[in-house]
């Protein structure tokens, strides 16, 4: 697969950045999203084992890569939103929509609202909880983010090498596939006001996104669903936090719930299913193209 186009979808707020591989033709276009302080390239892996000639569209969200940074992420709902103009001007033969994590609650947001755009979903990992851990979450006040752990991640770099070599040997890097390890310092630093890079994804805004996860509940629209799902998950215990992804974040009533025609468990992955394993991820997709 060759290198993809980037493309800017102008929105009221700010330009939405997405990348497109291939064509559209007479099969069907696969949308990927990514997961919460990431971006779209983080998928080059995953597009690279997928059959040549799949037309791909990955867009970064909202205050991620080189998307628009609005003052917060608190509102998930609107991090979907703001792709449904994307979304229409893909229309024409059905999608099968991929979402890692925070991107797999997002797309469900997206398939309630346009239904008939898709053929076909697949939840990796998805950040949905059980109905009752939303209950009452909407009424607190938005915290701040400063106060959060994510908030004090570096944020300065002097080069792509120094990001790649810090992380290489650190939890959960050290797990991932080392190409998208990569592939996360290329395209996950941009130029700083000063000298060097810094974070595409401030870790203000990444703080934001965390601590209001549960502010919105996708149980607002998962009845919505009407749109054949497989579900794709880690395995769940006892997390040791809420930035605990050695484990999954998934509700496993969720496959049950939305009727997924399929409910696996990979159980030697961690939440970070796409990183570890793309060549895997890569033969579900293409199972469904």
């Amino acid at each position: 697969m060759s290198e993809p186009r980037e493309h800017r979808l102008e929105t009221p707020e700010g330009d939405i950045c997405w990348f497109e591989w291939g064509e559209r033709g007479q099969g069907p276009s696969l949308l990927l999203l990514h997961a919460t302080g990431f971006h779209a390239r983080l998928w080059d892996r995953v597009v690279a084992a997928l059959p040549a000639g799949t037309h791909v569209v990955a867009p970064d969200h909202r205050g991620h890569g080189r998307s628009f940074r609005p003052a917060t992420l608190a509102n998930w709902a609107a991090t979907a939103d703001v792709l449904l103009p994307l979304l229409d001007g893909l229309g024409g033969h059905p999608l099968v929509g991929v979402g890692h994590s925070m991107g797999a609650y997002v797309l469900t947001r997206l398939a309630s609202q346009r239904p008939a755009a898709f053929g076909r979903l697949v939840l990796i990992d998805p950040v949905i909880m059980a109905p009752e851990f939303y209950e009452g979450e909407a009424a607190r006040p938005i915290p701040d983010a400063a106060e959060h752990p994510v908030a004090r991640r570096r944020n300065s770099w002097a080069s792509v090498e120094e990001m790649q070599a810090r992380f290489a040997d650190r939890p959960p890097y050290a797990n991932w596939d080392a190409r998208v390890l990569a592939d996360y310092c290329t395209h996950g630093l941009l130029p700083a006001d000063g000298e060097g890079l810094e974070l595409a994804c401030p870790p203000a805004l990444e703080a934001s996104v965390y601590q209001n996860a549960l502010r919105t509940s996708p149980h607002e629209w998962l009845h919505y669903l009407a749109v054949p799902s497989a579900v794709i998950r880690a395995p769940t215990g006892e997390r040791g936090g809420p930035l605990d992804f050695s484990l999954s974040p998934t509700w496993t009533g969720l496959g049950p719930a939305i009727g997924a025609d399929r409910d696996e468990l990979w159980a030697d992955q961690s939440h970070f299913i796409p990183m570890e394993n793309p060549a895997r991820v890569a033969a579900l997709i293409a199972e469904y193209l």
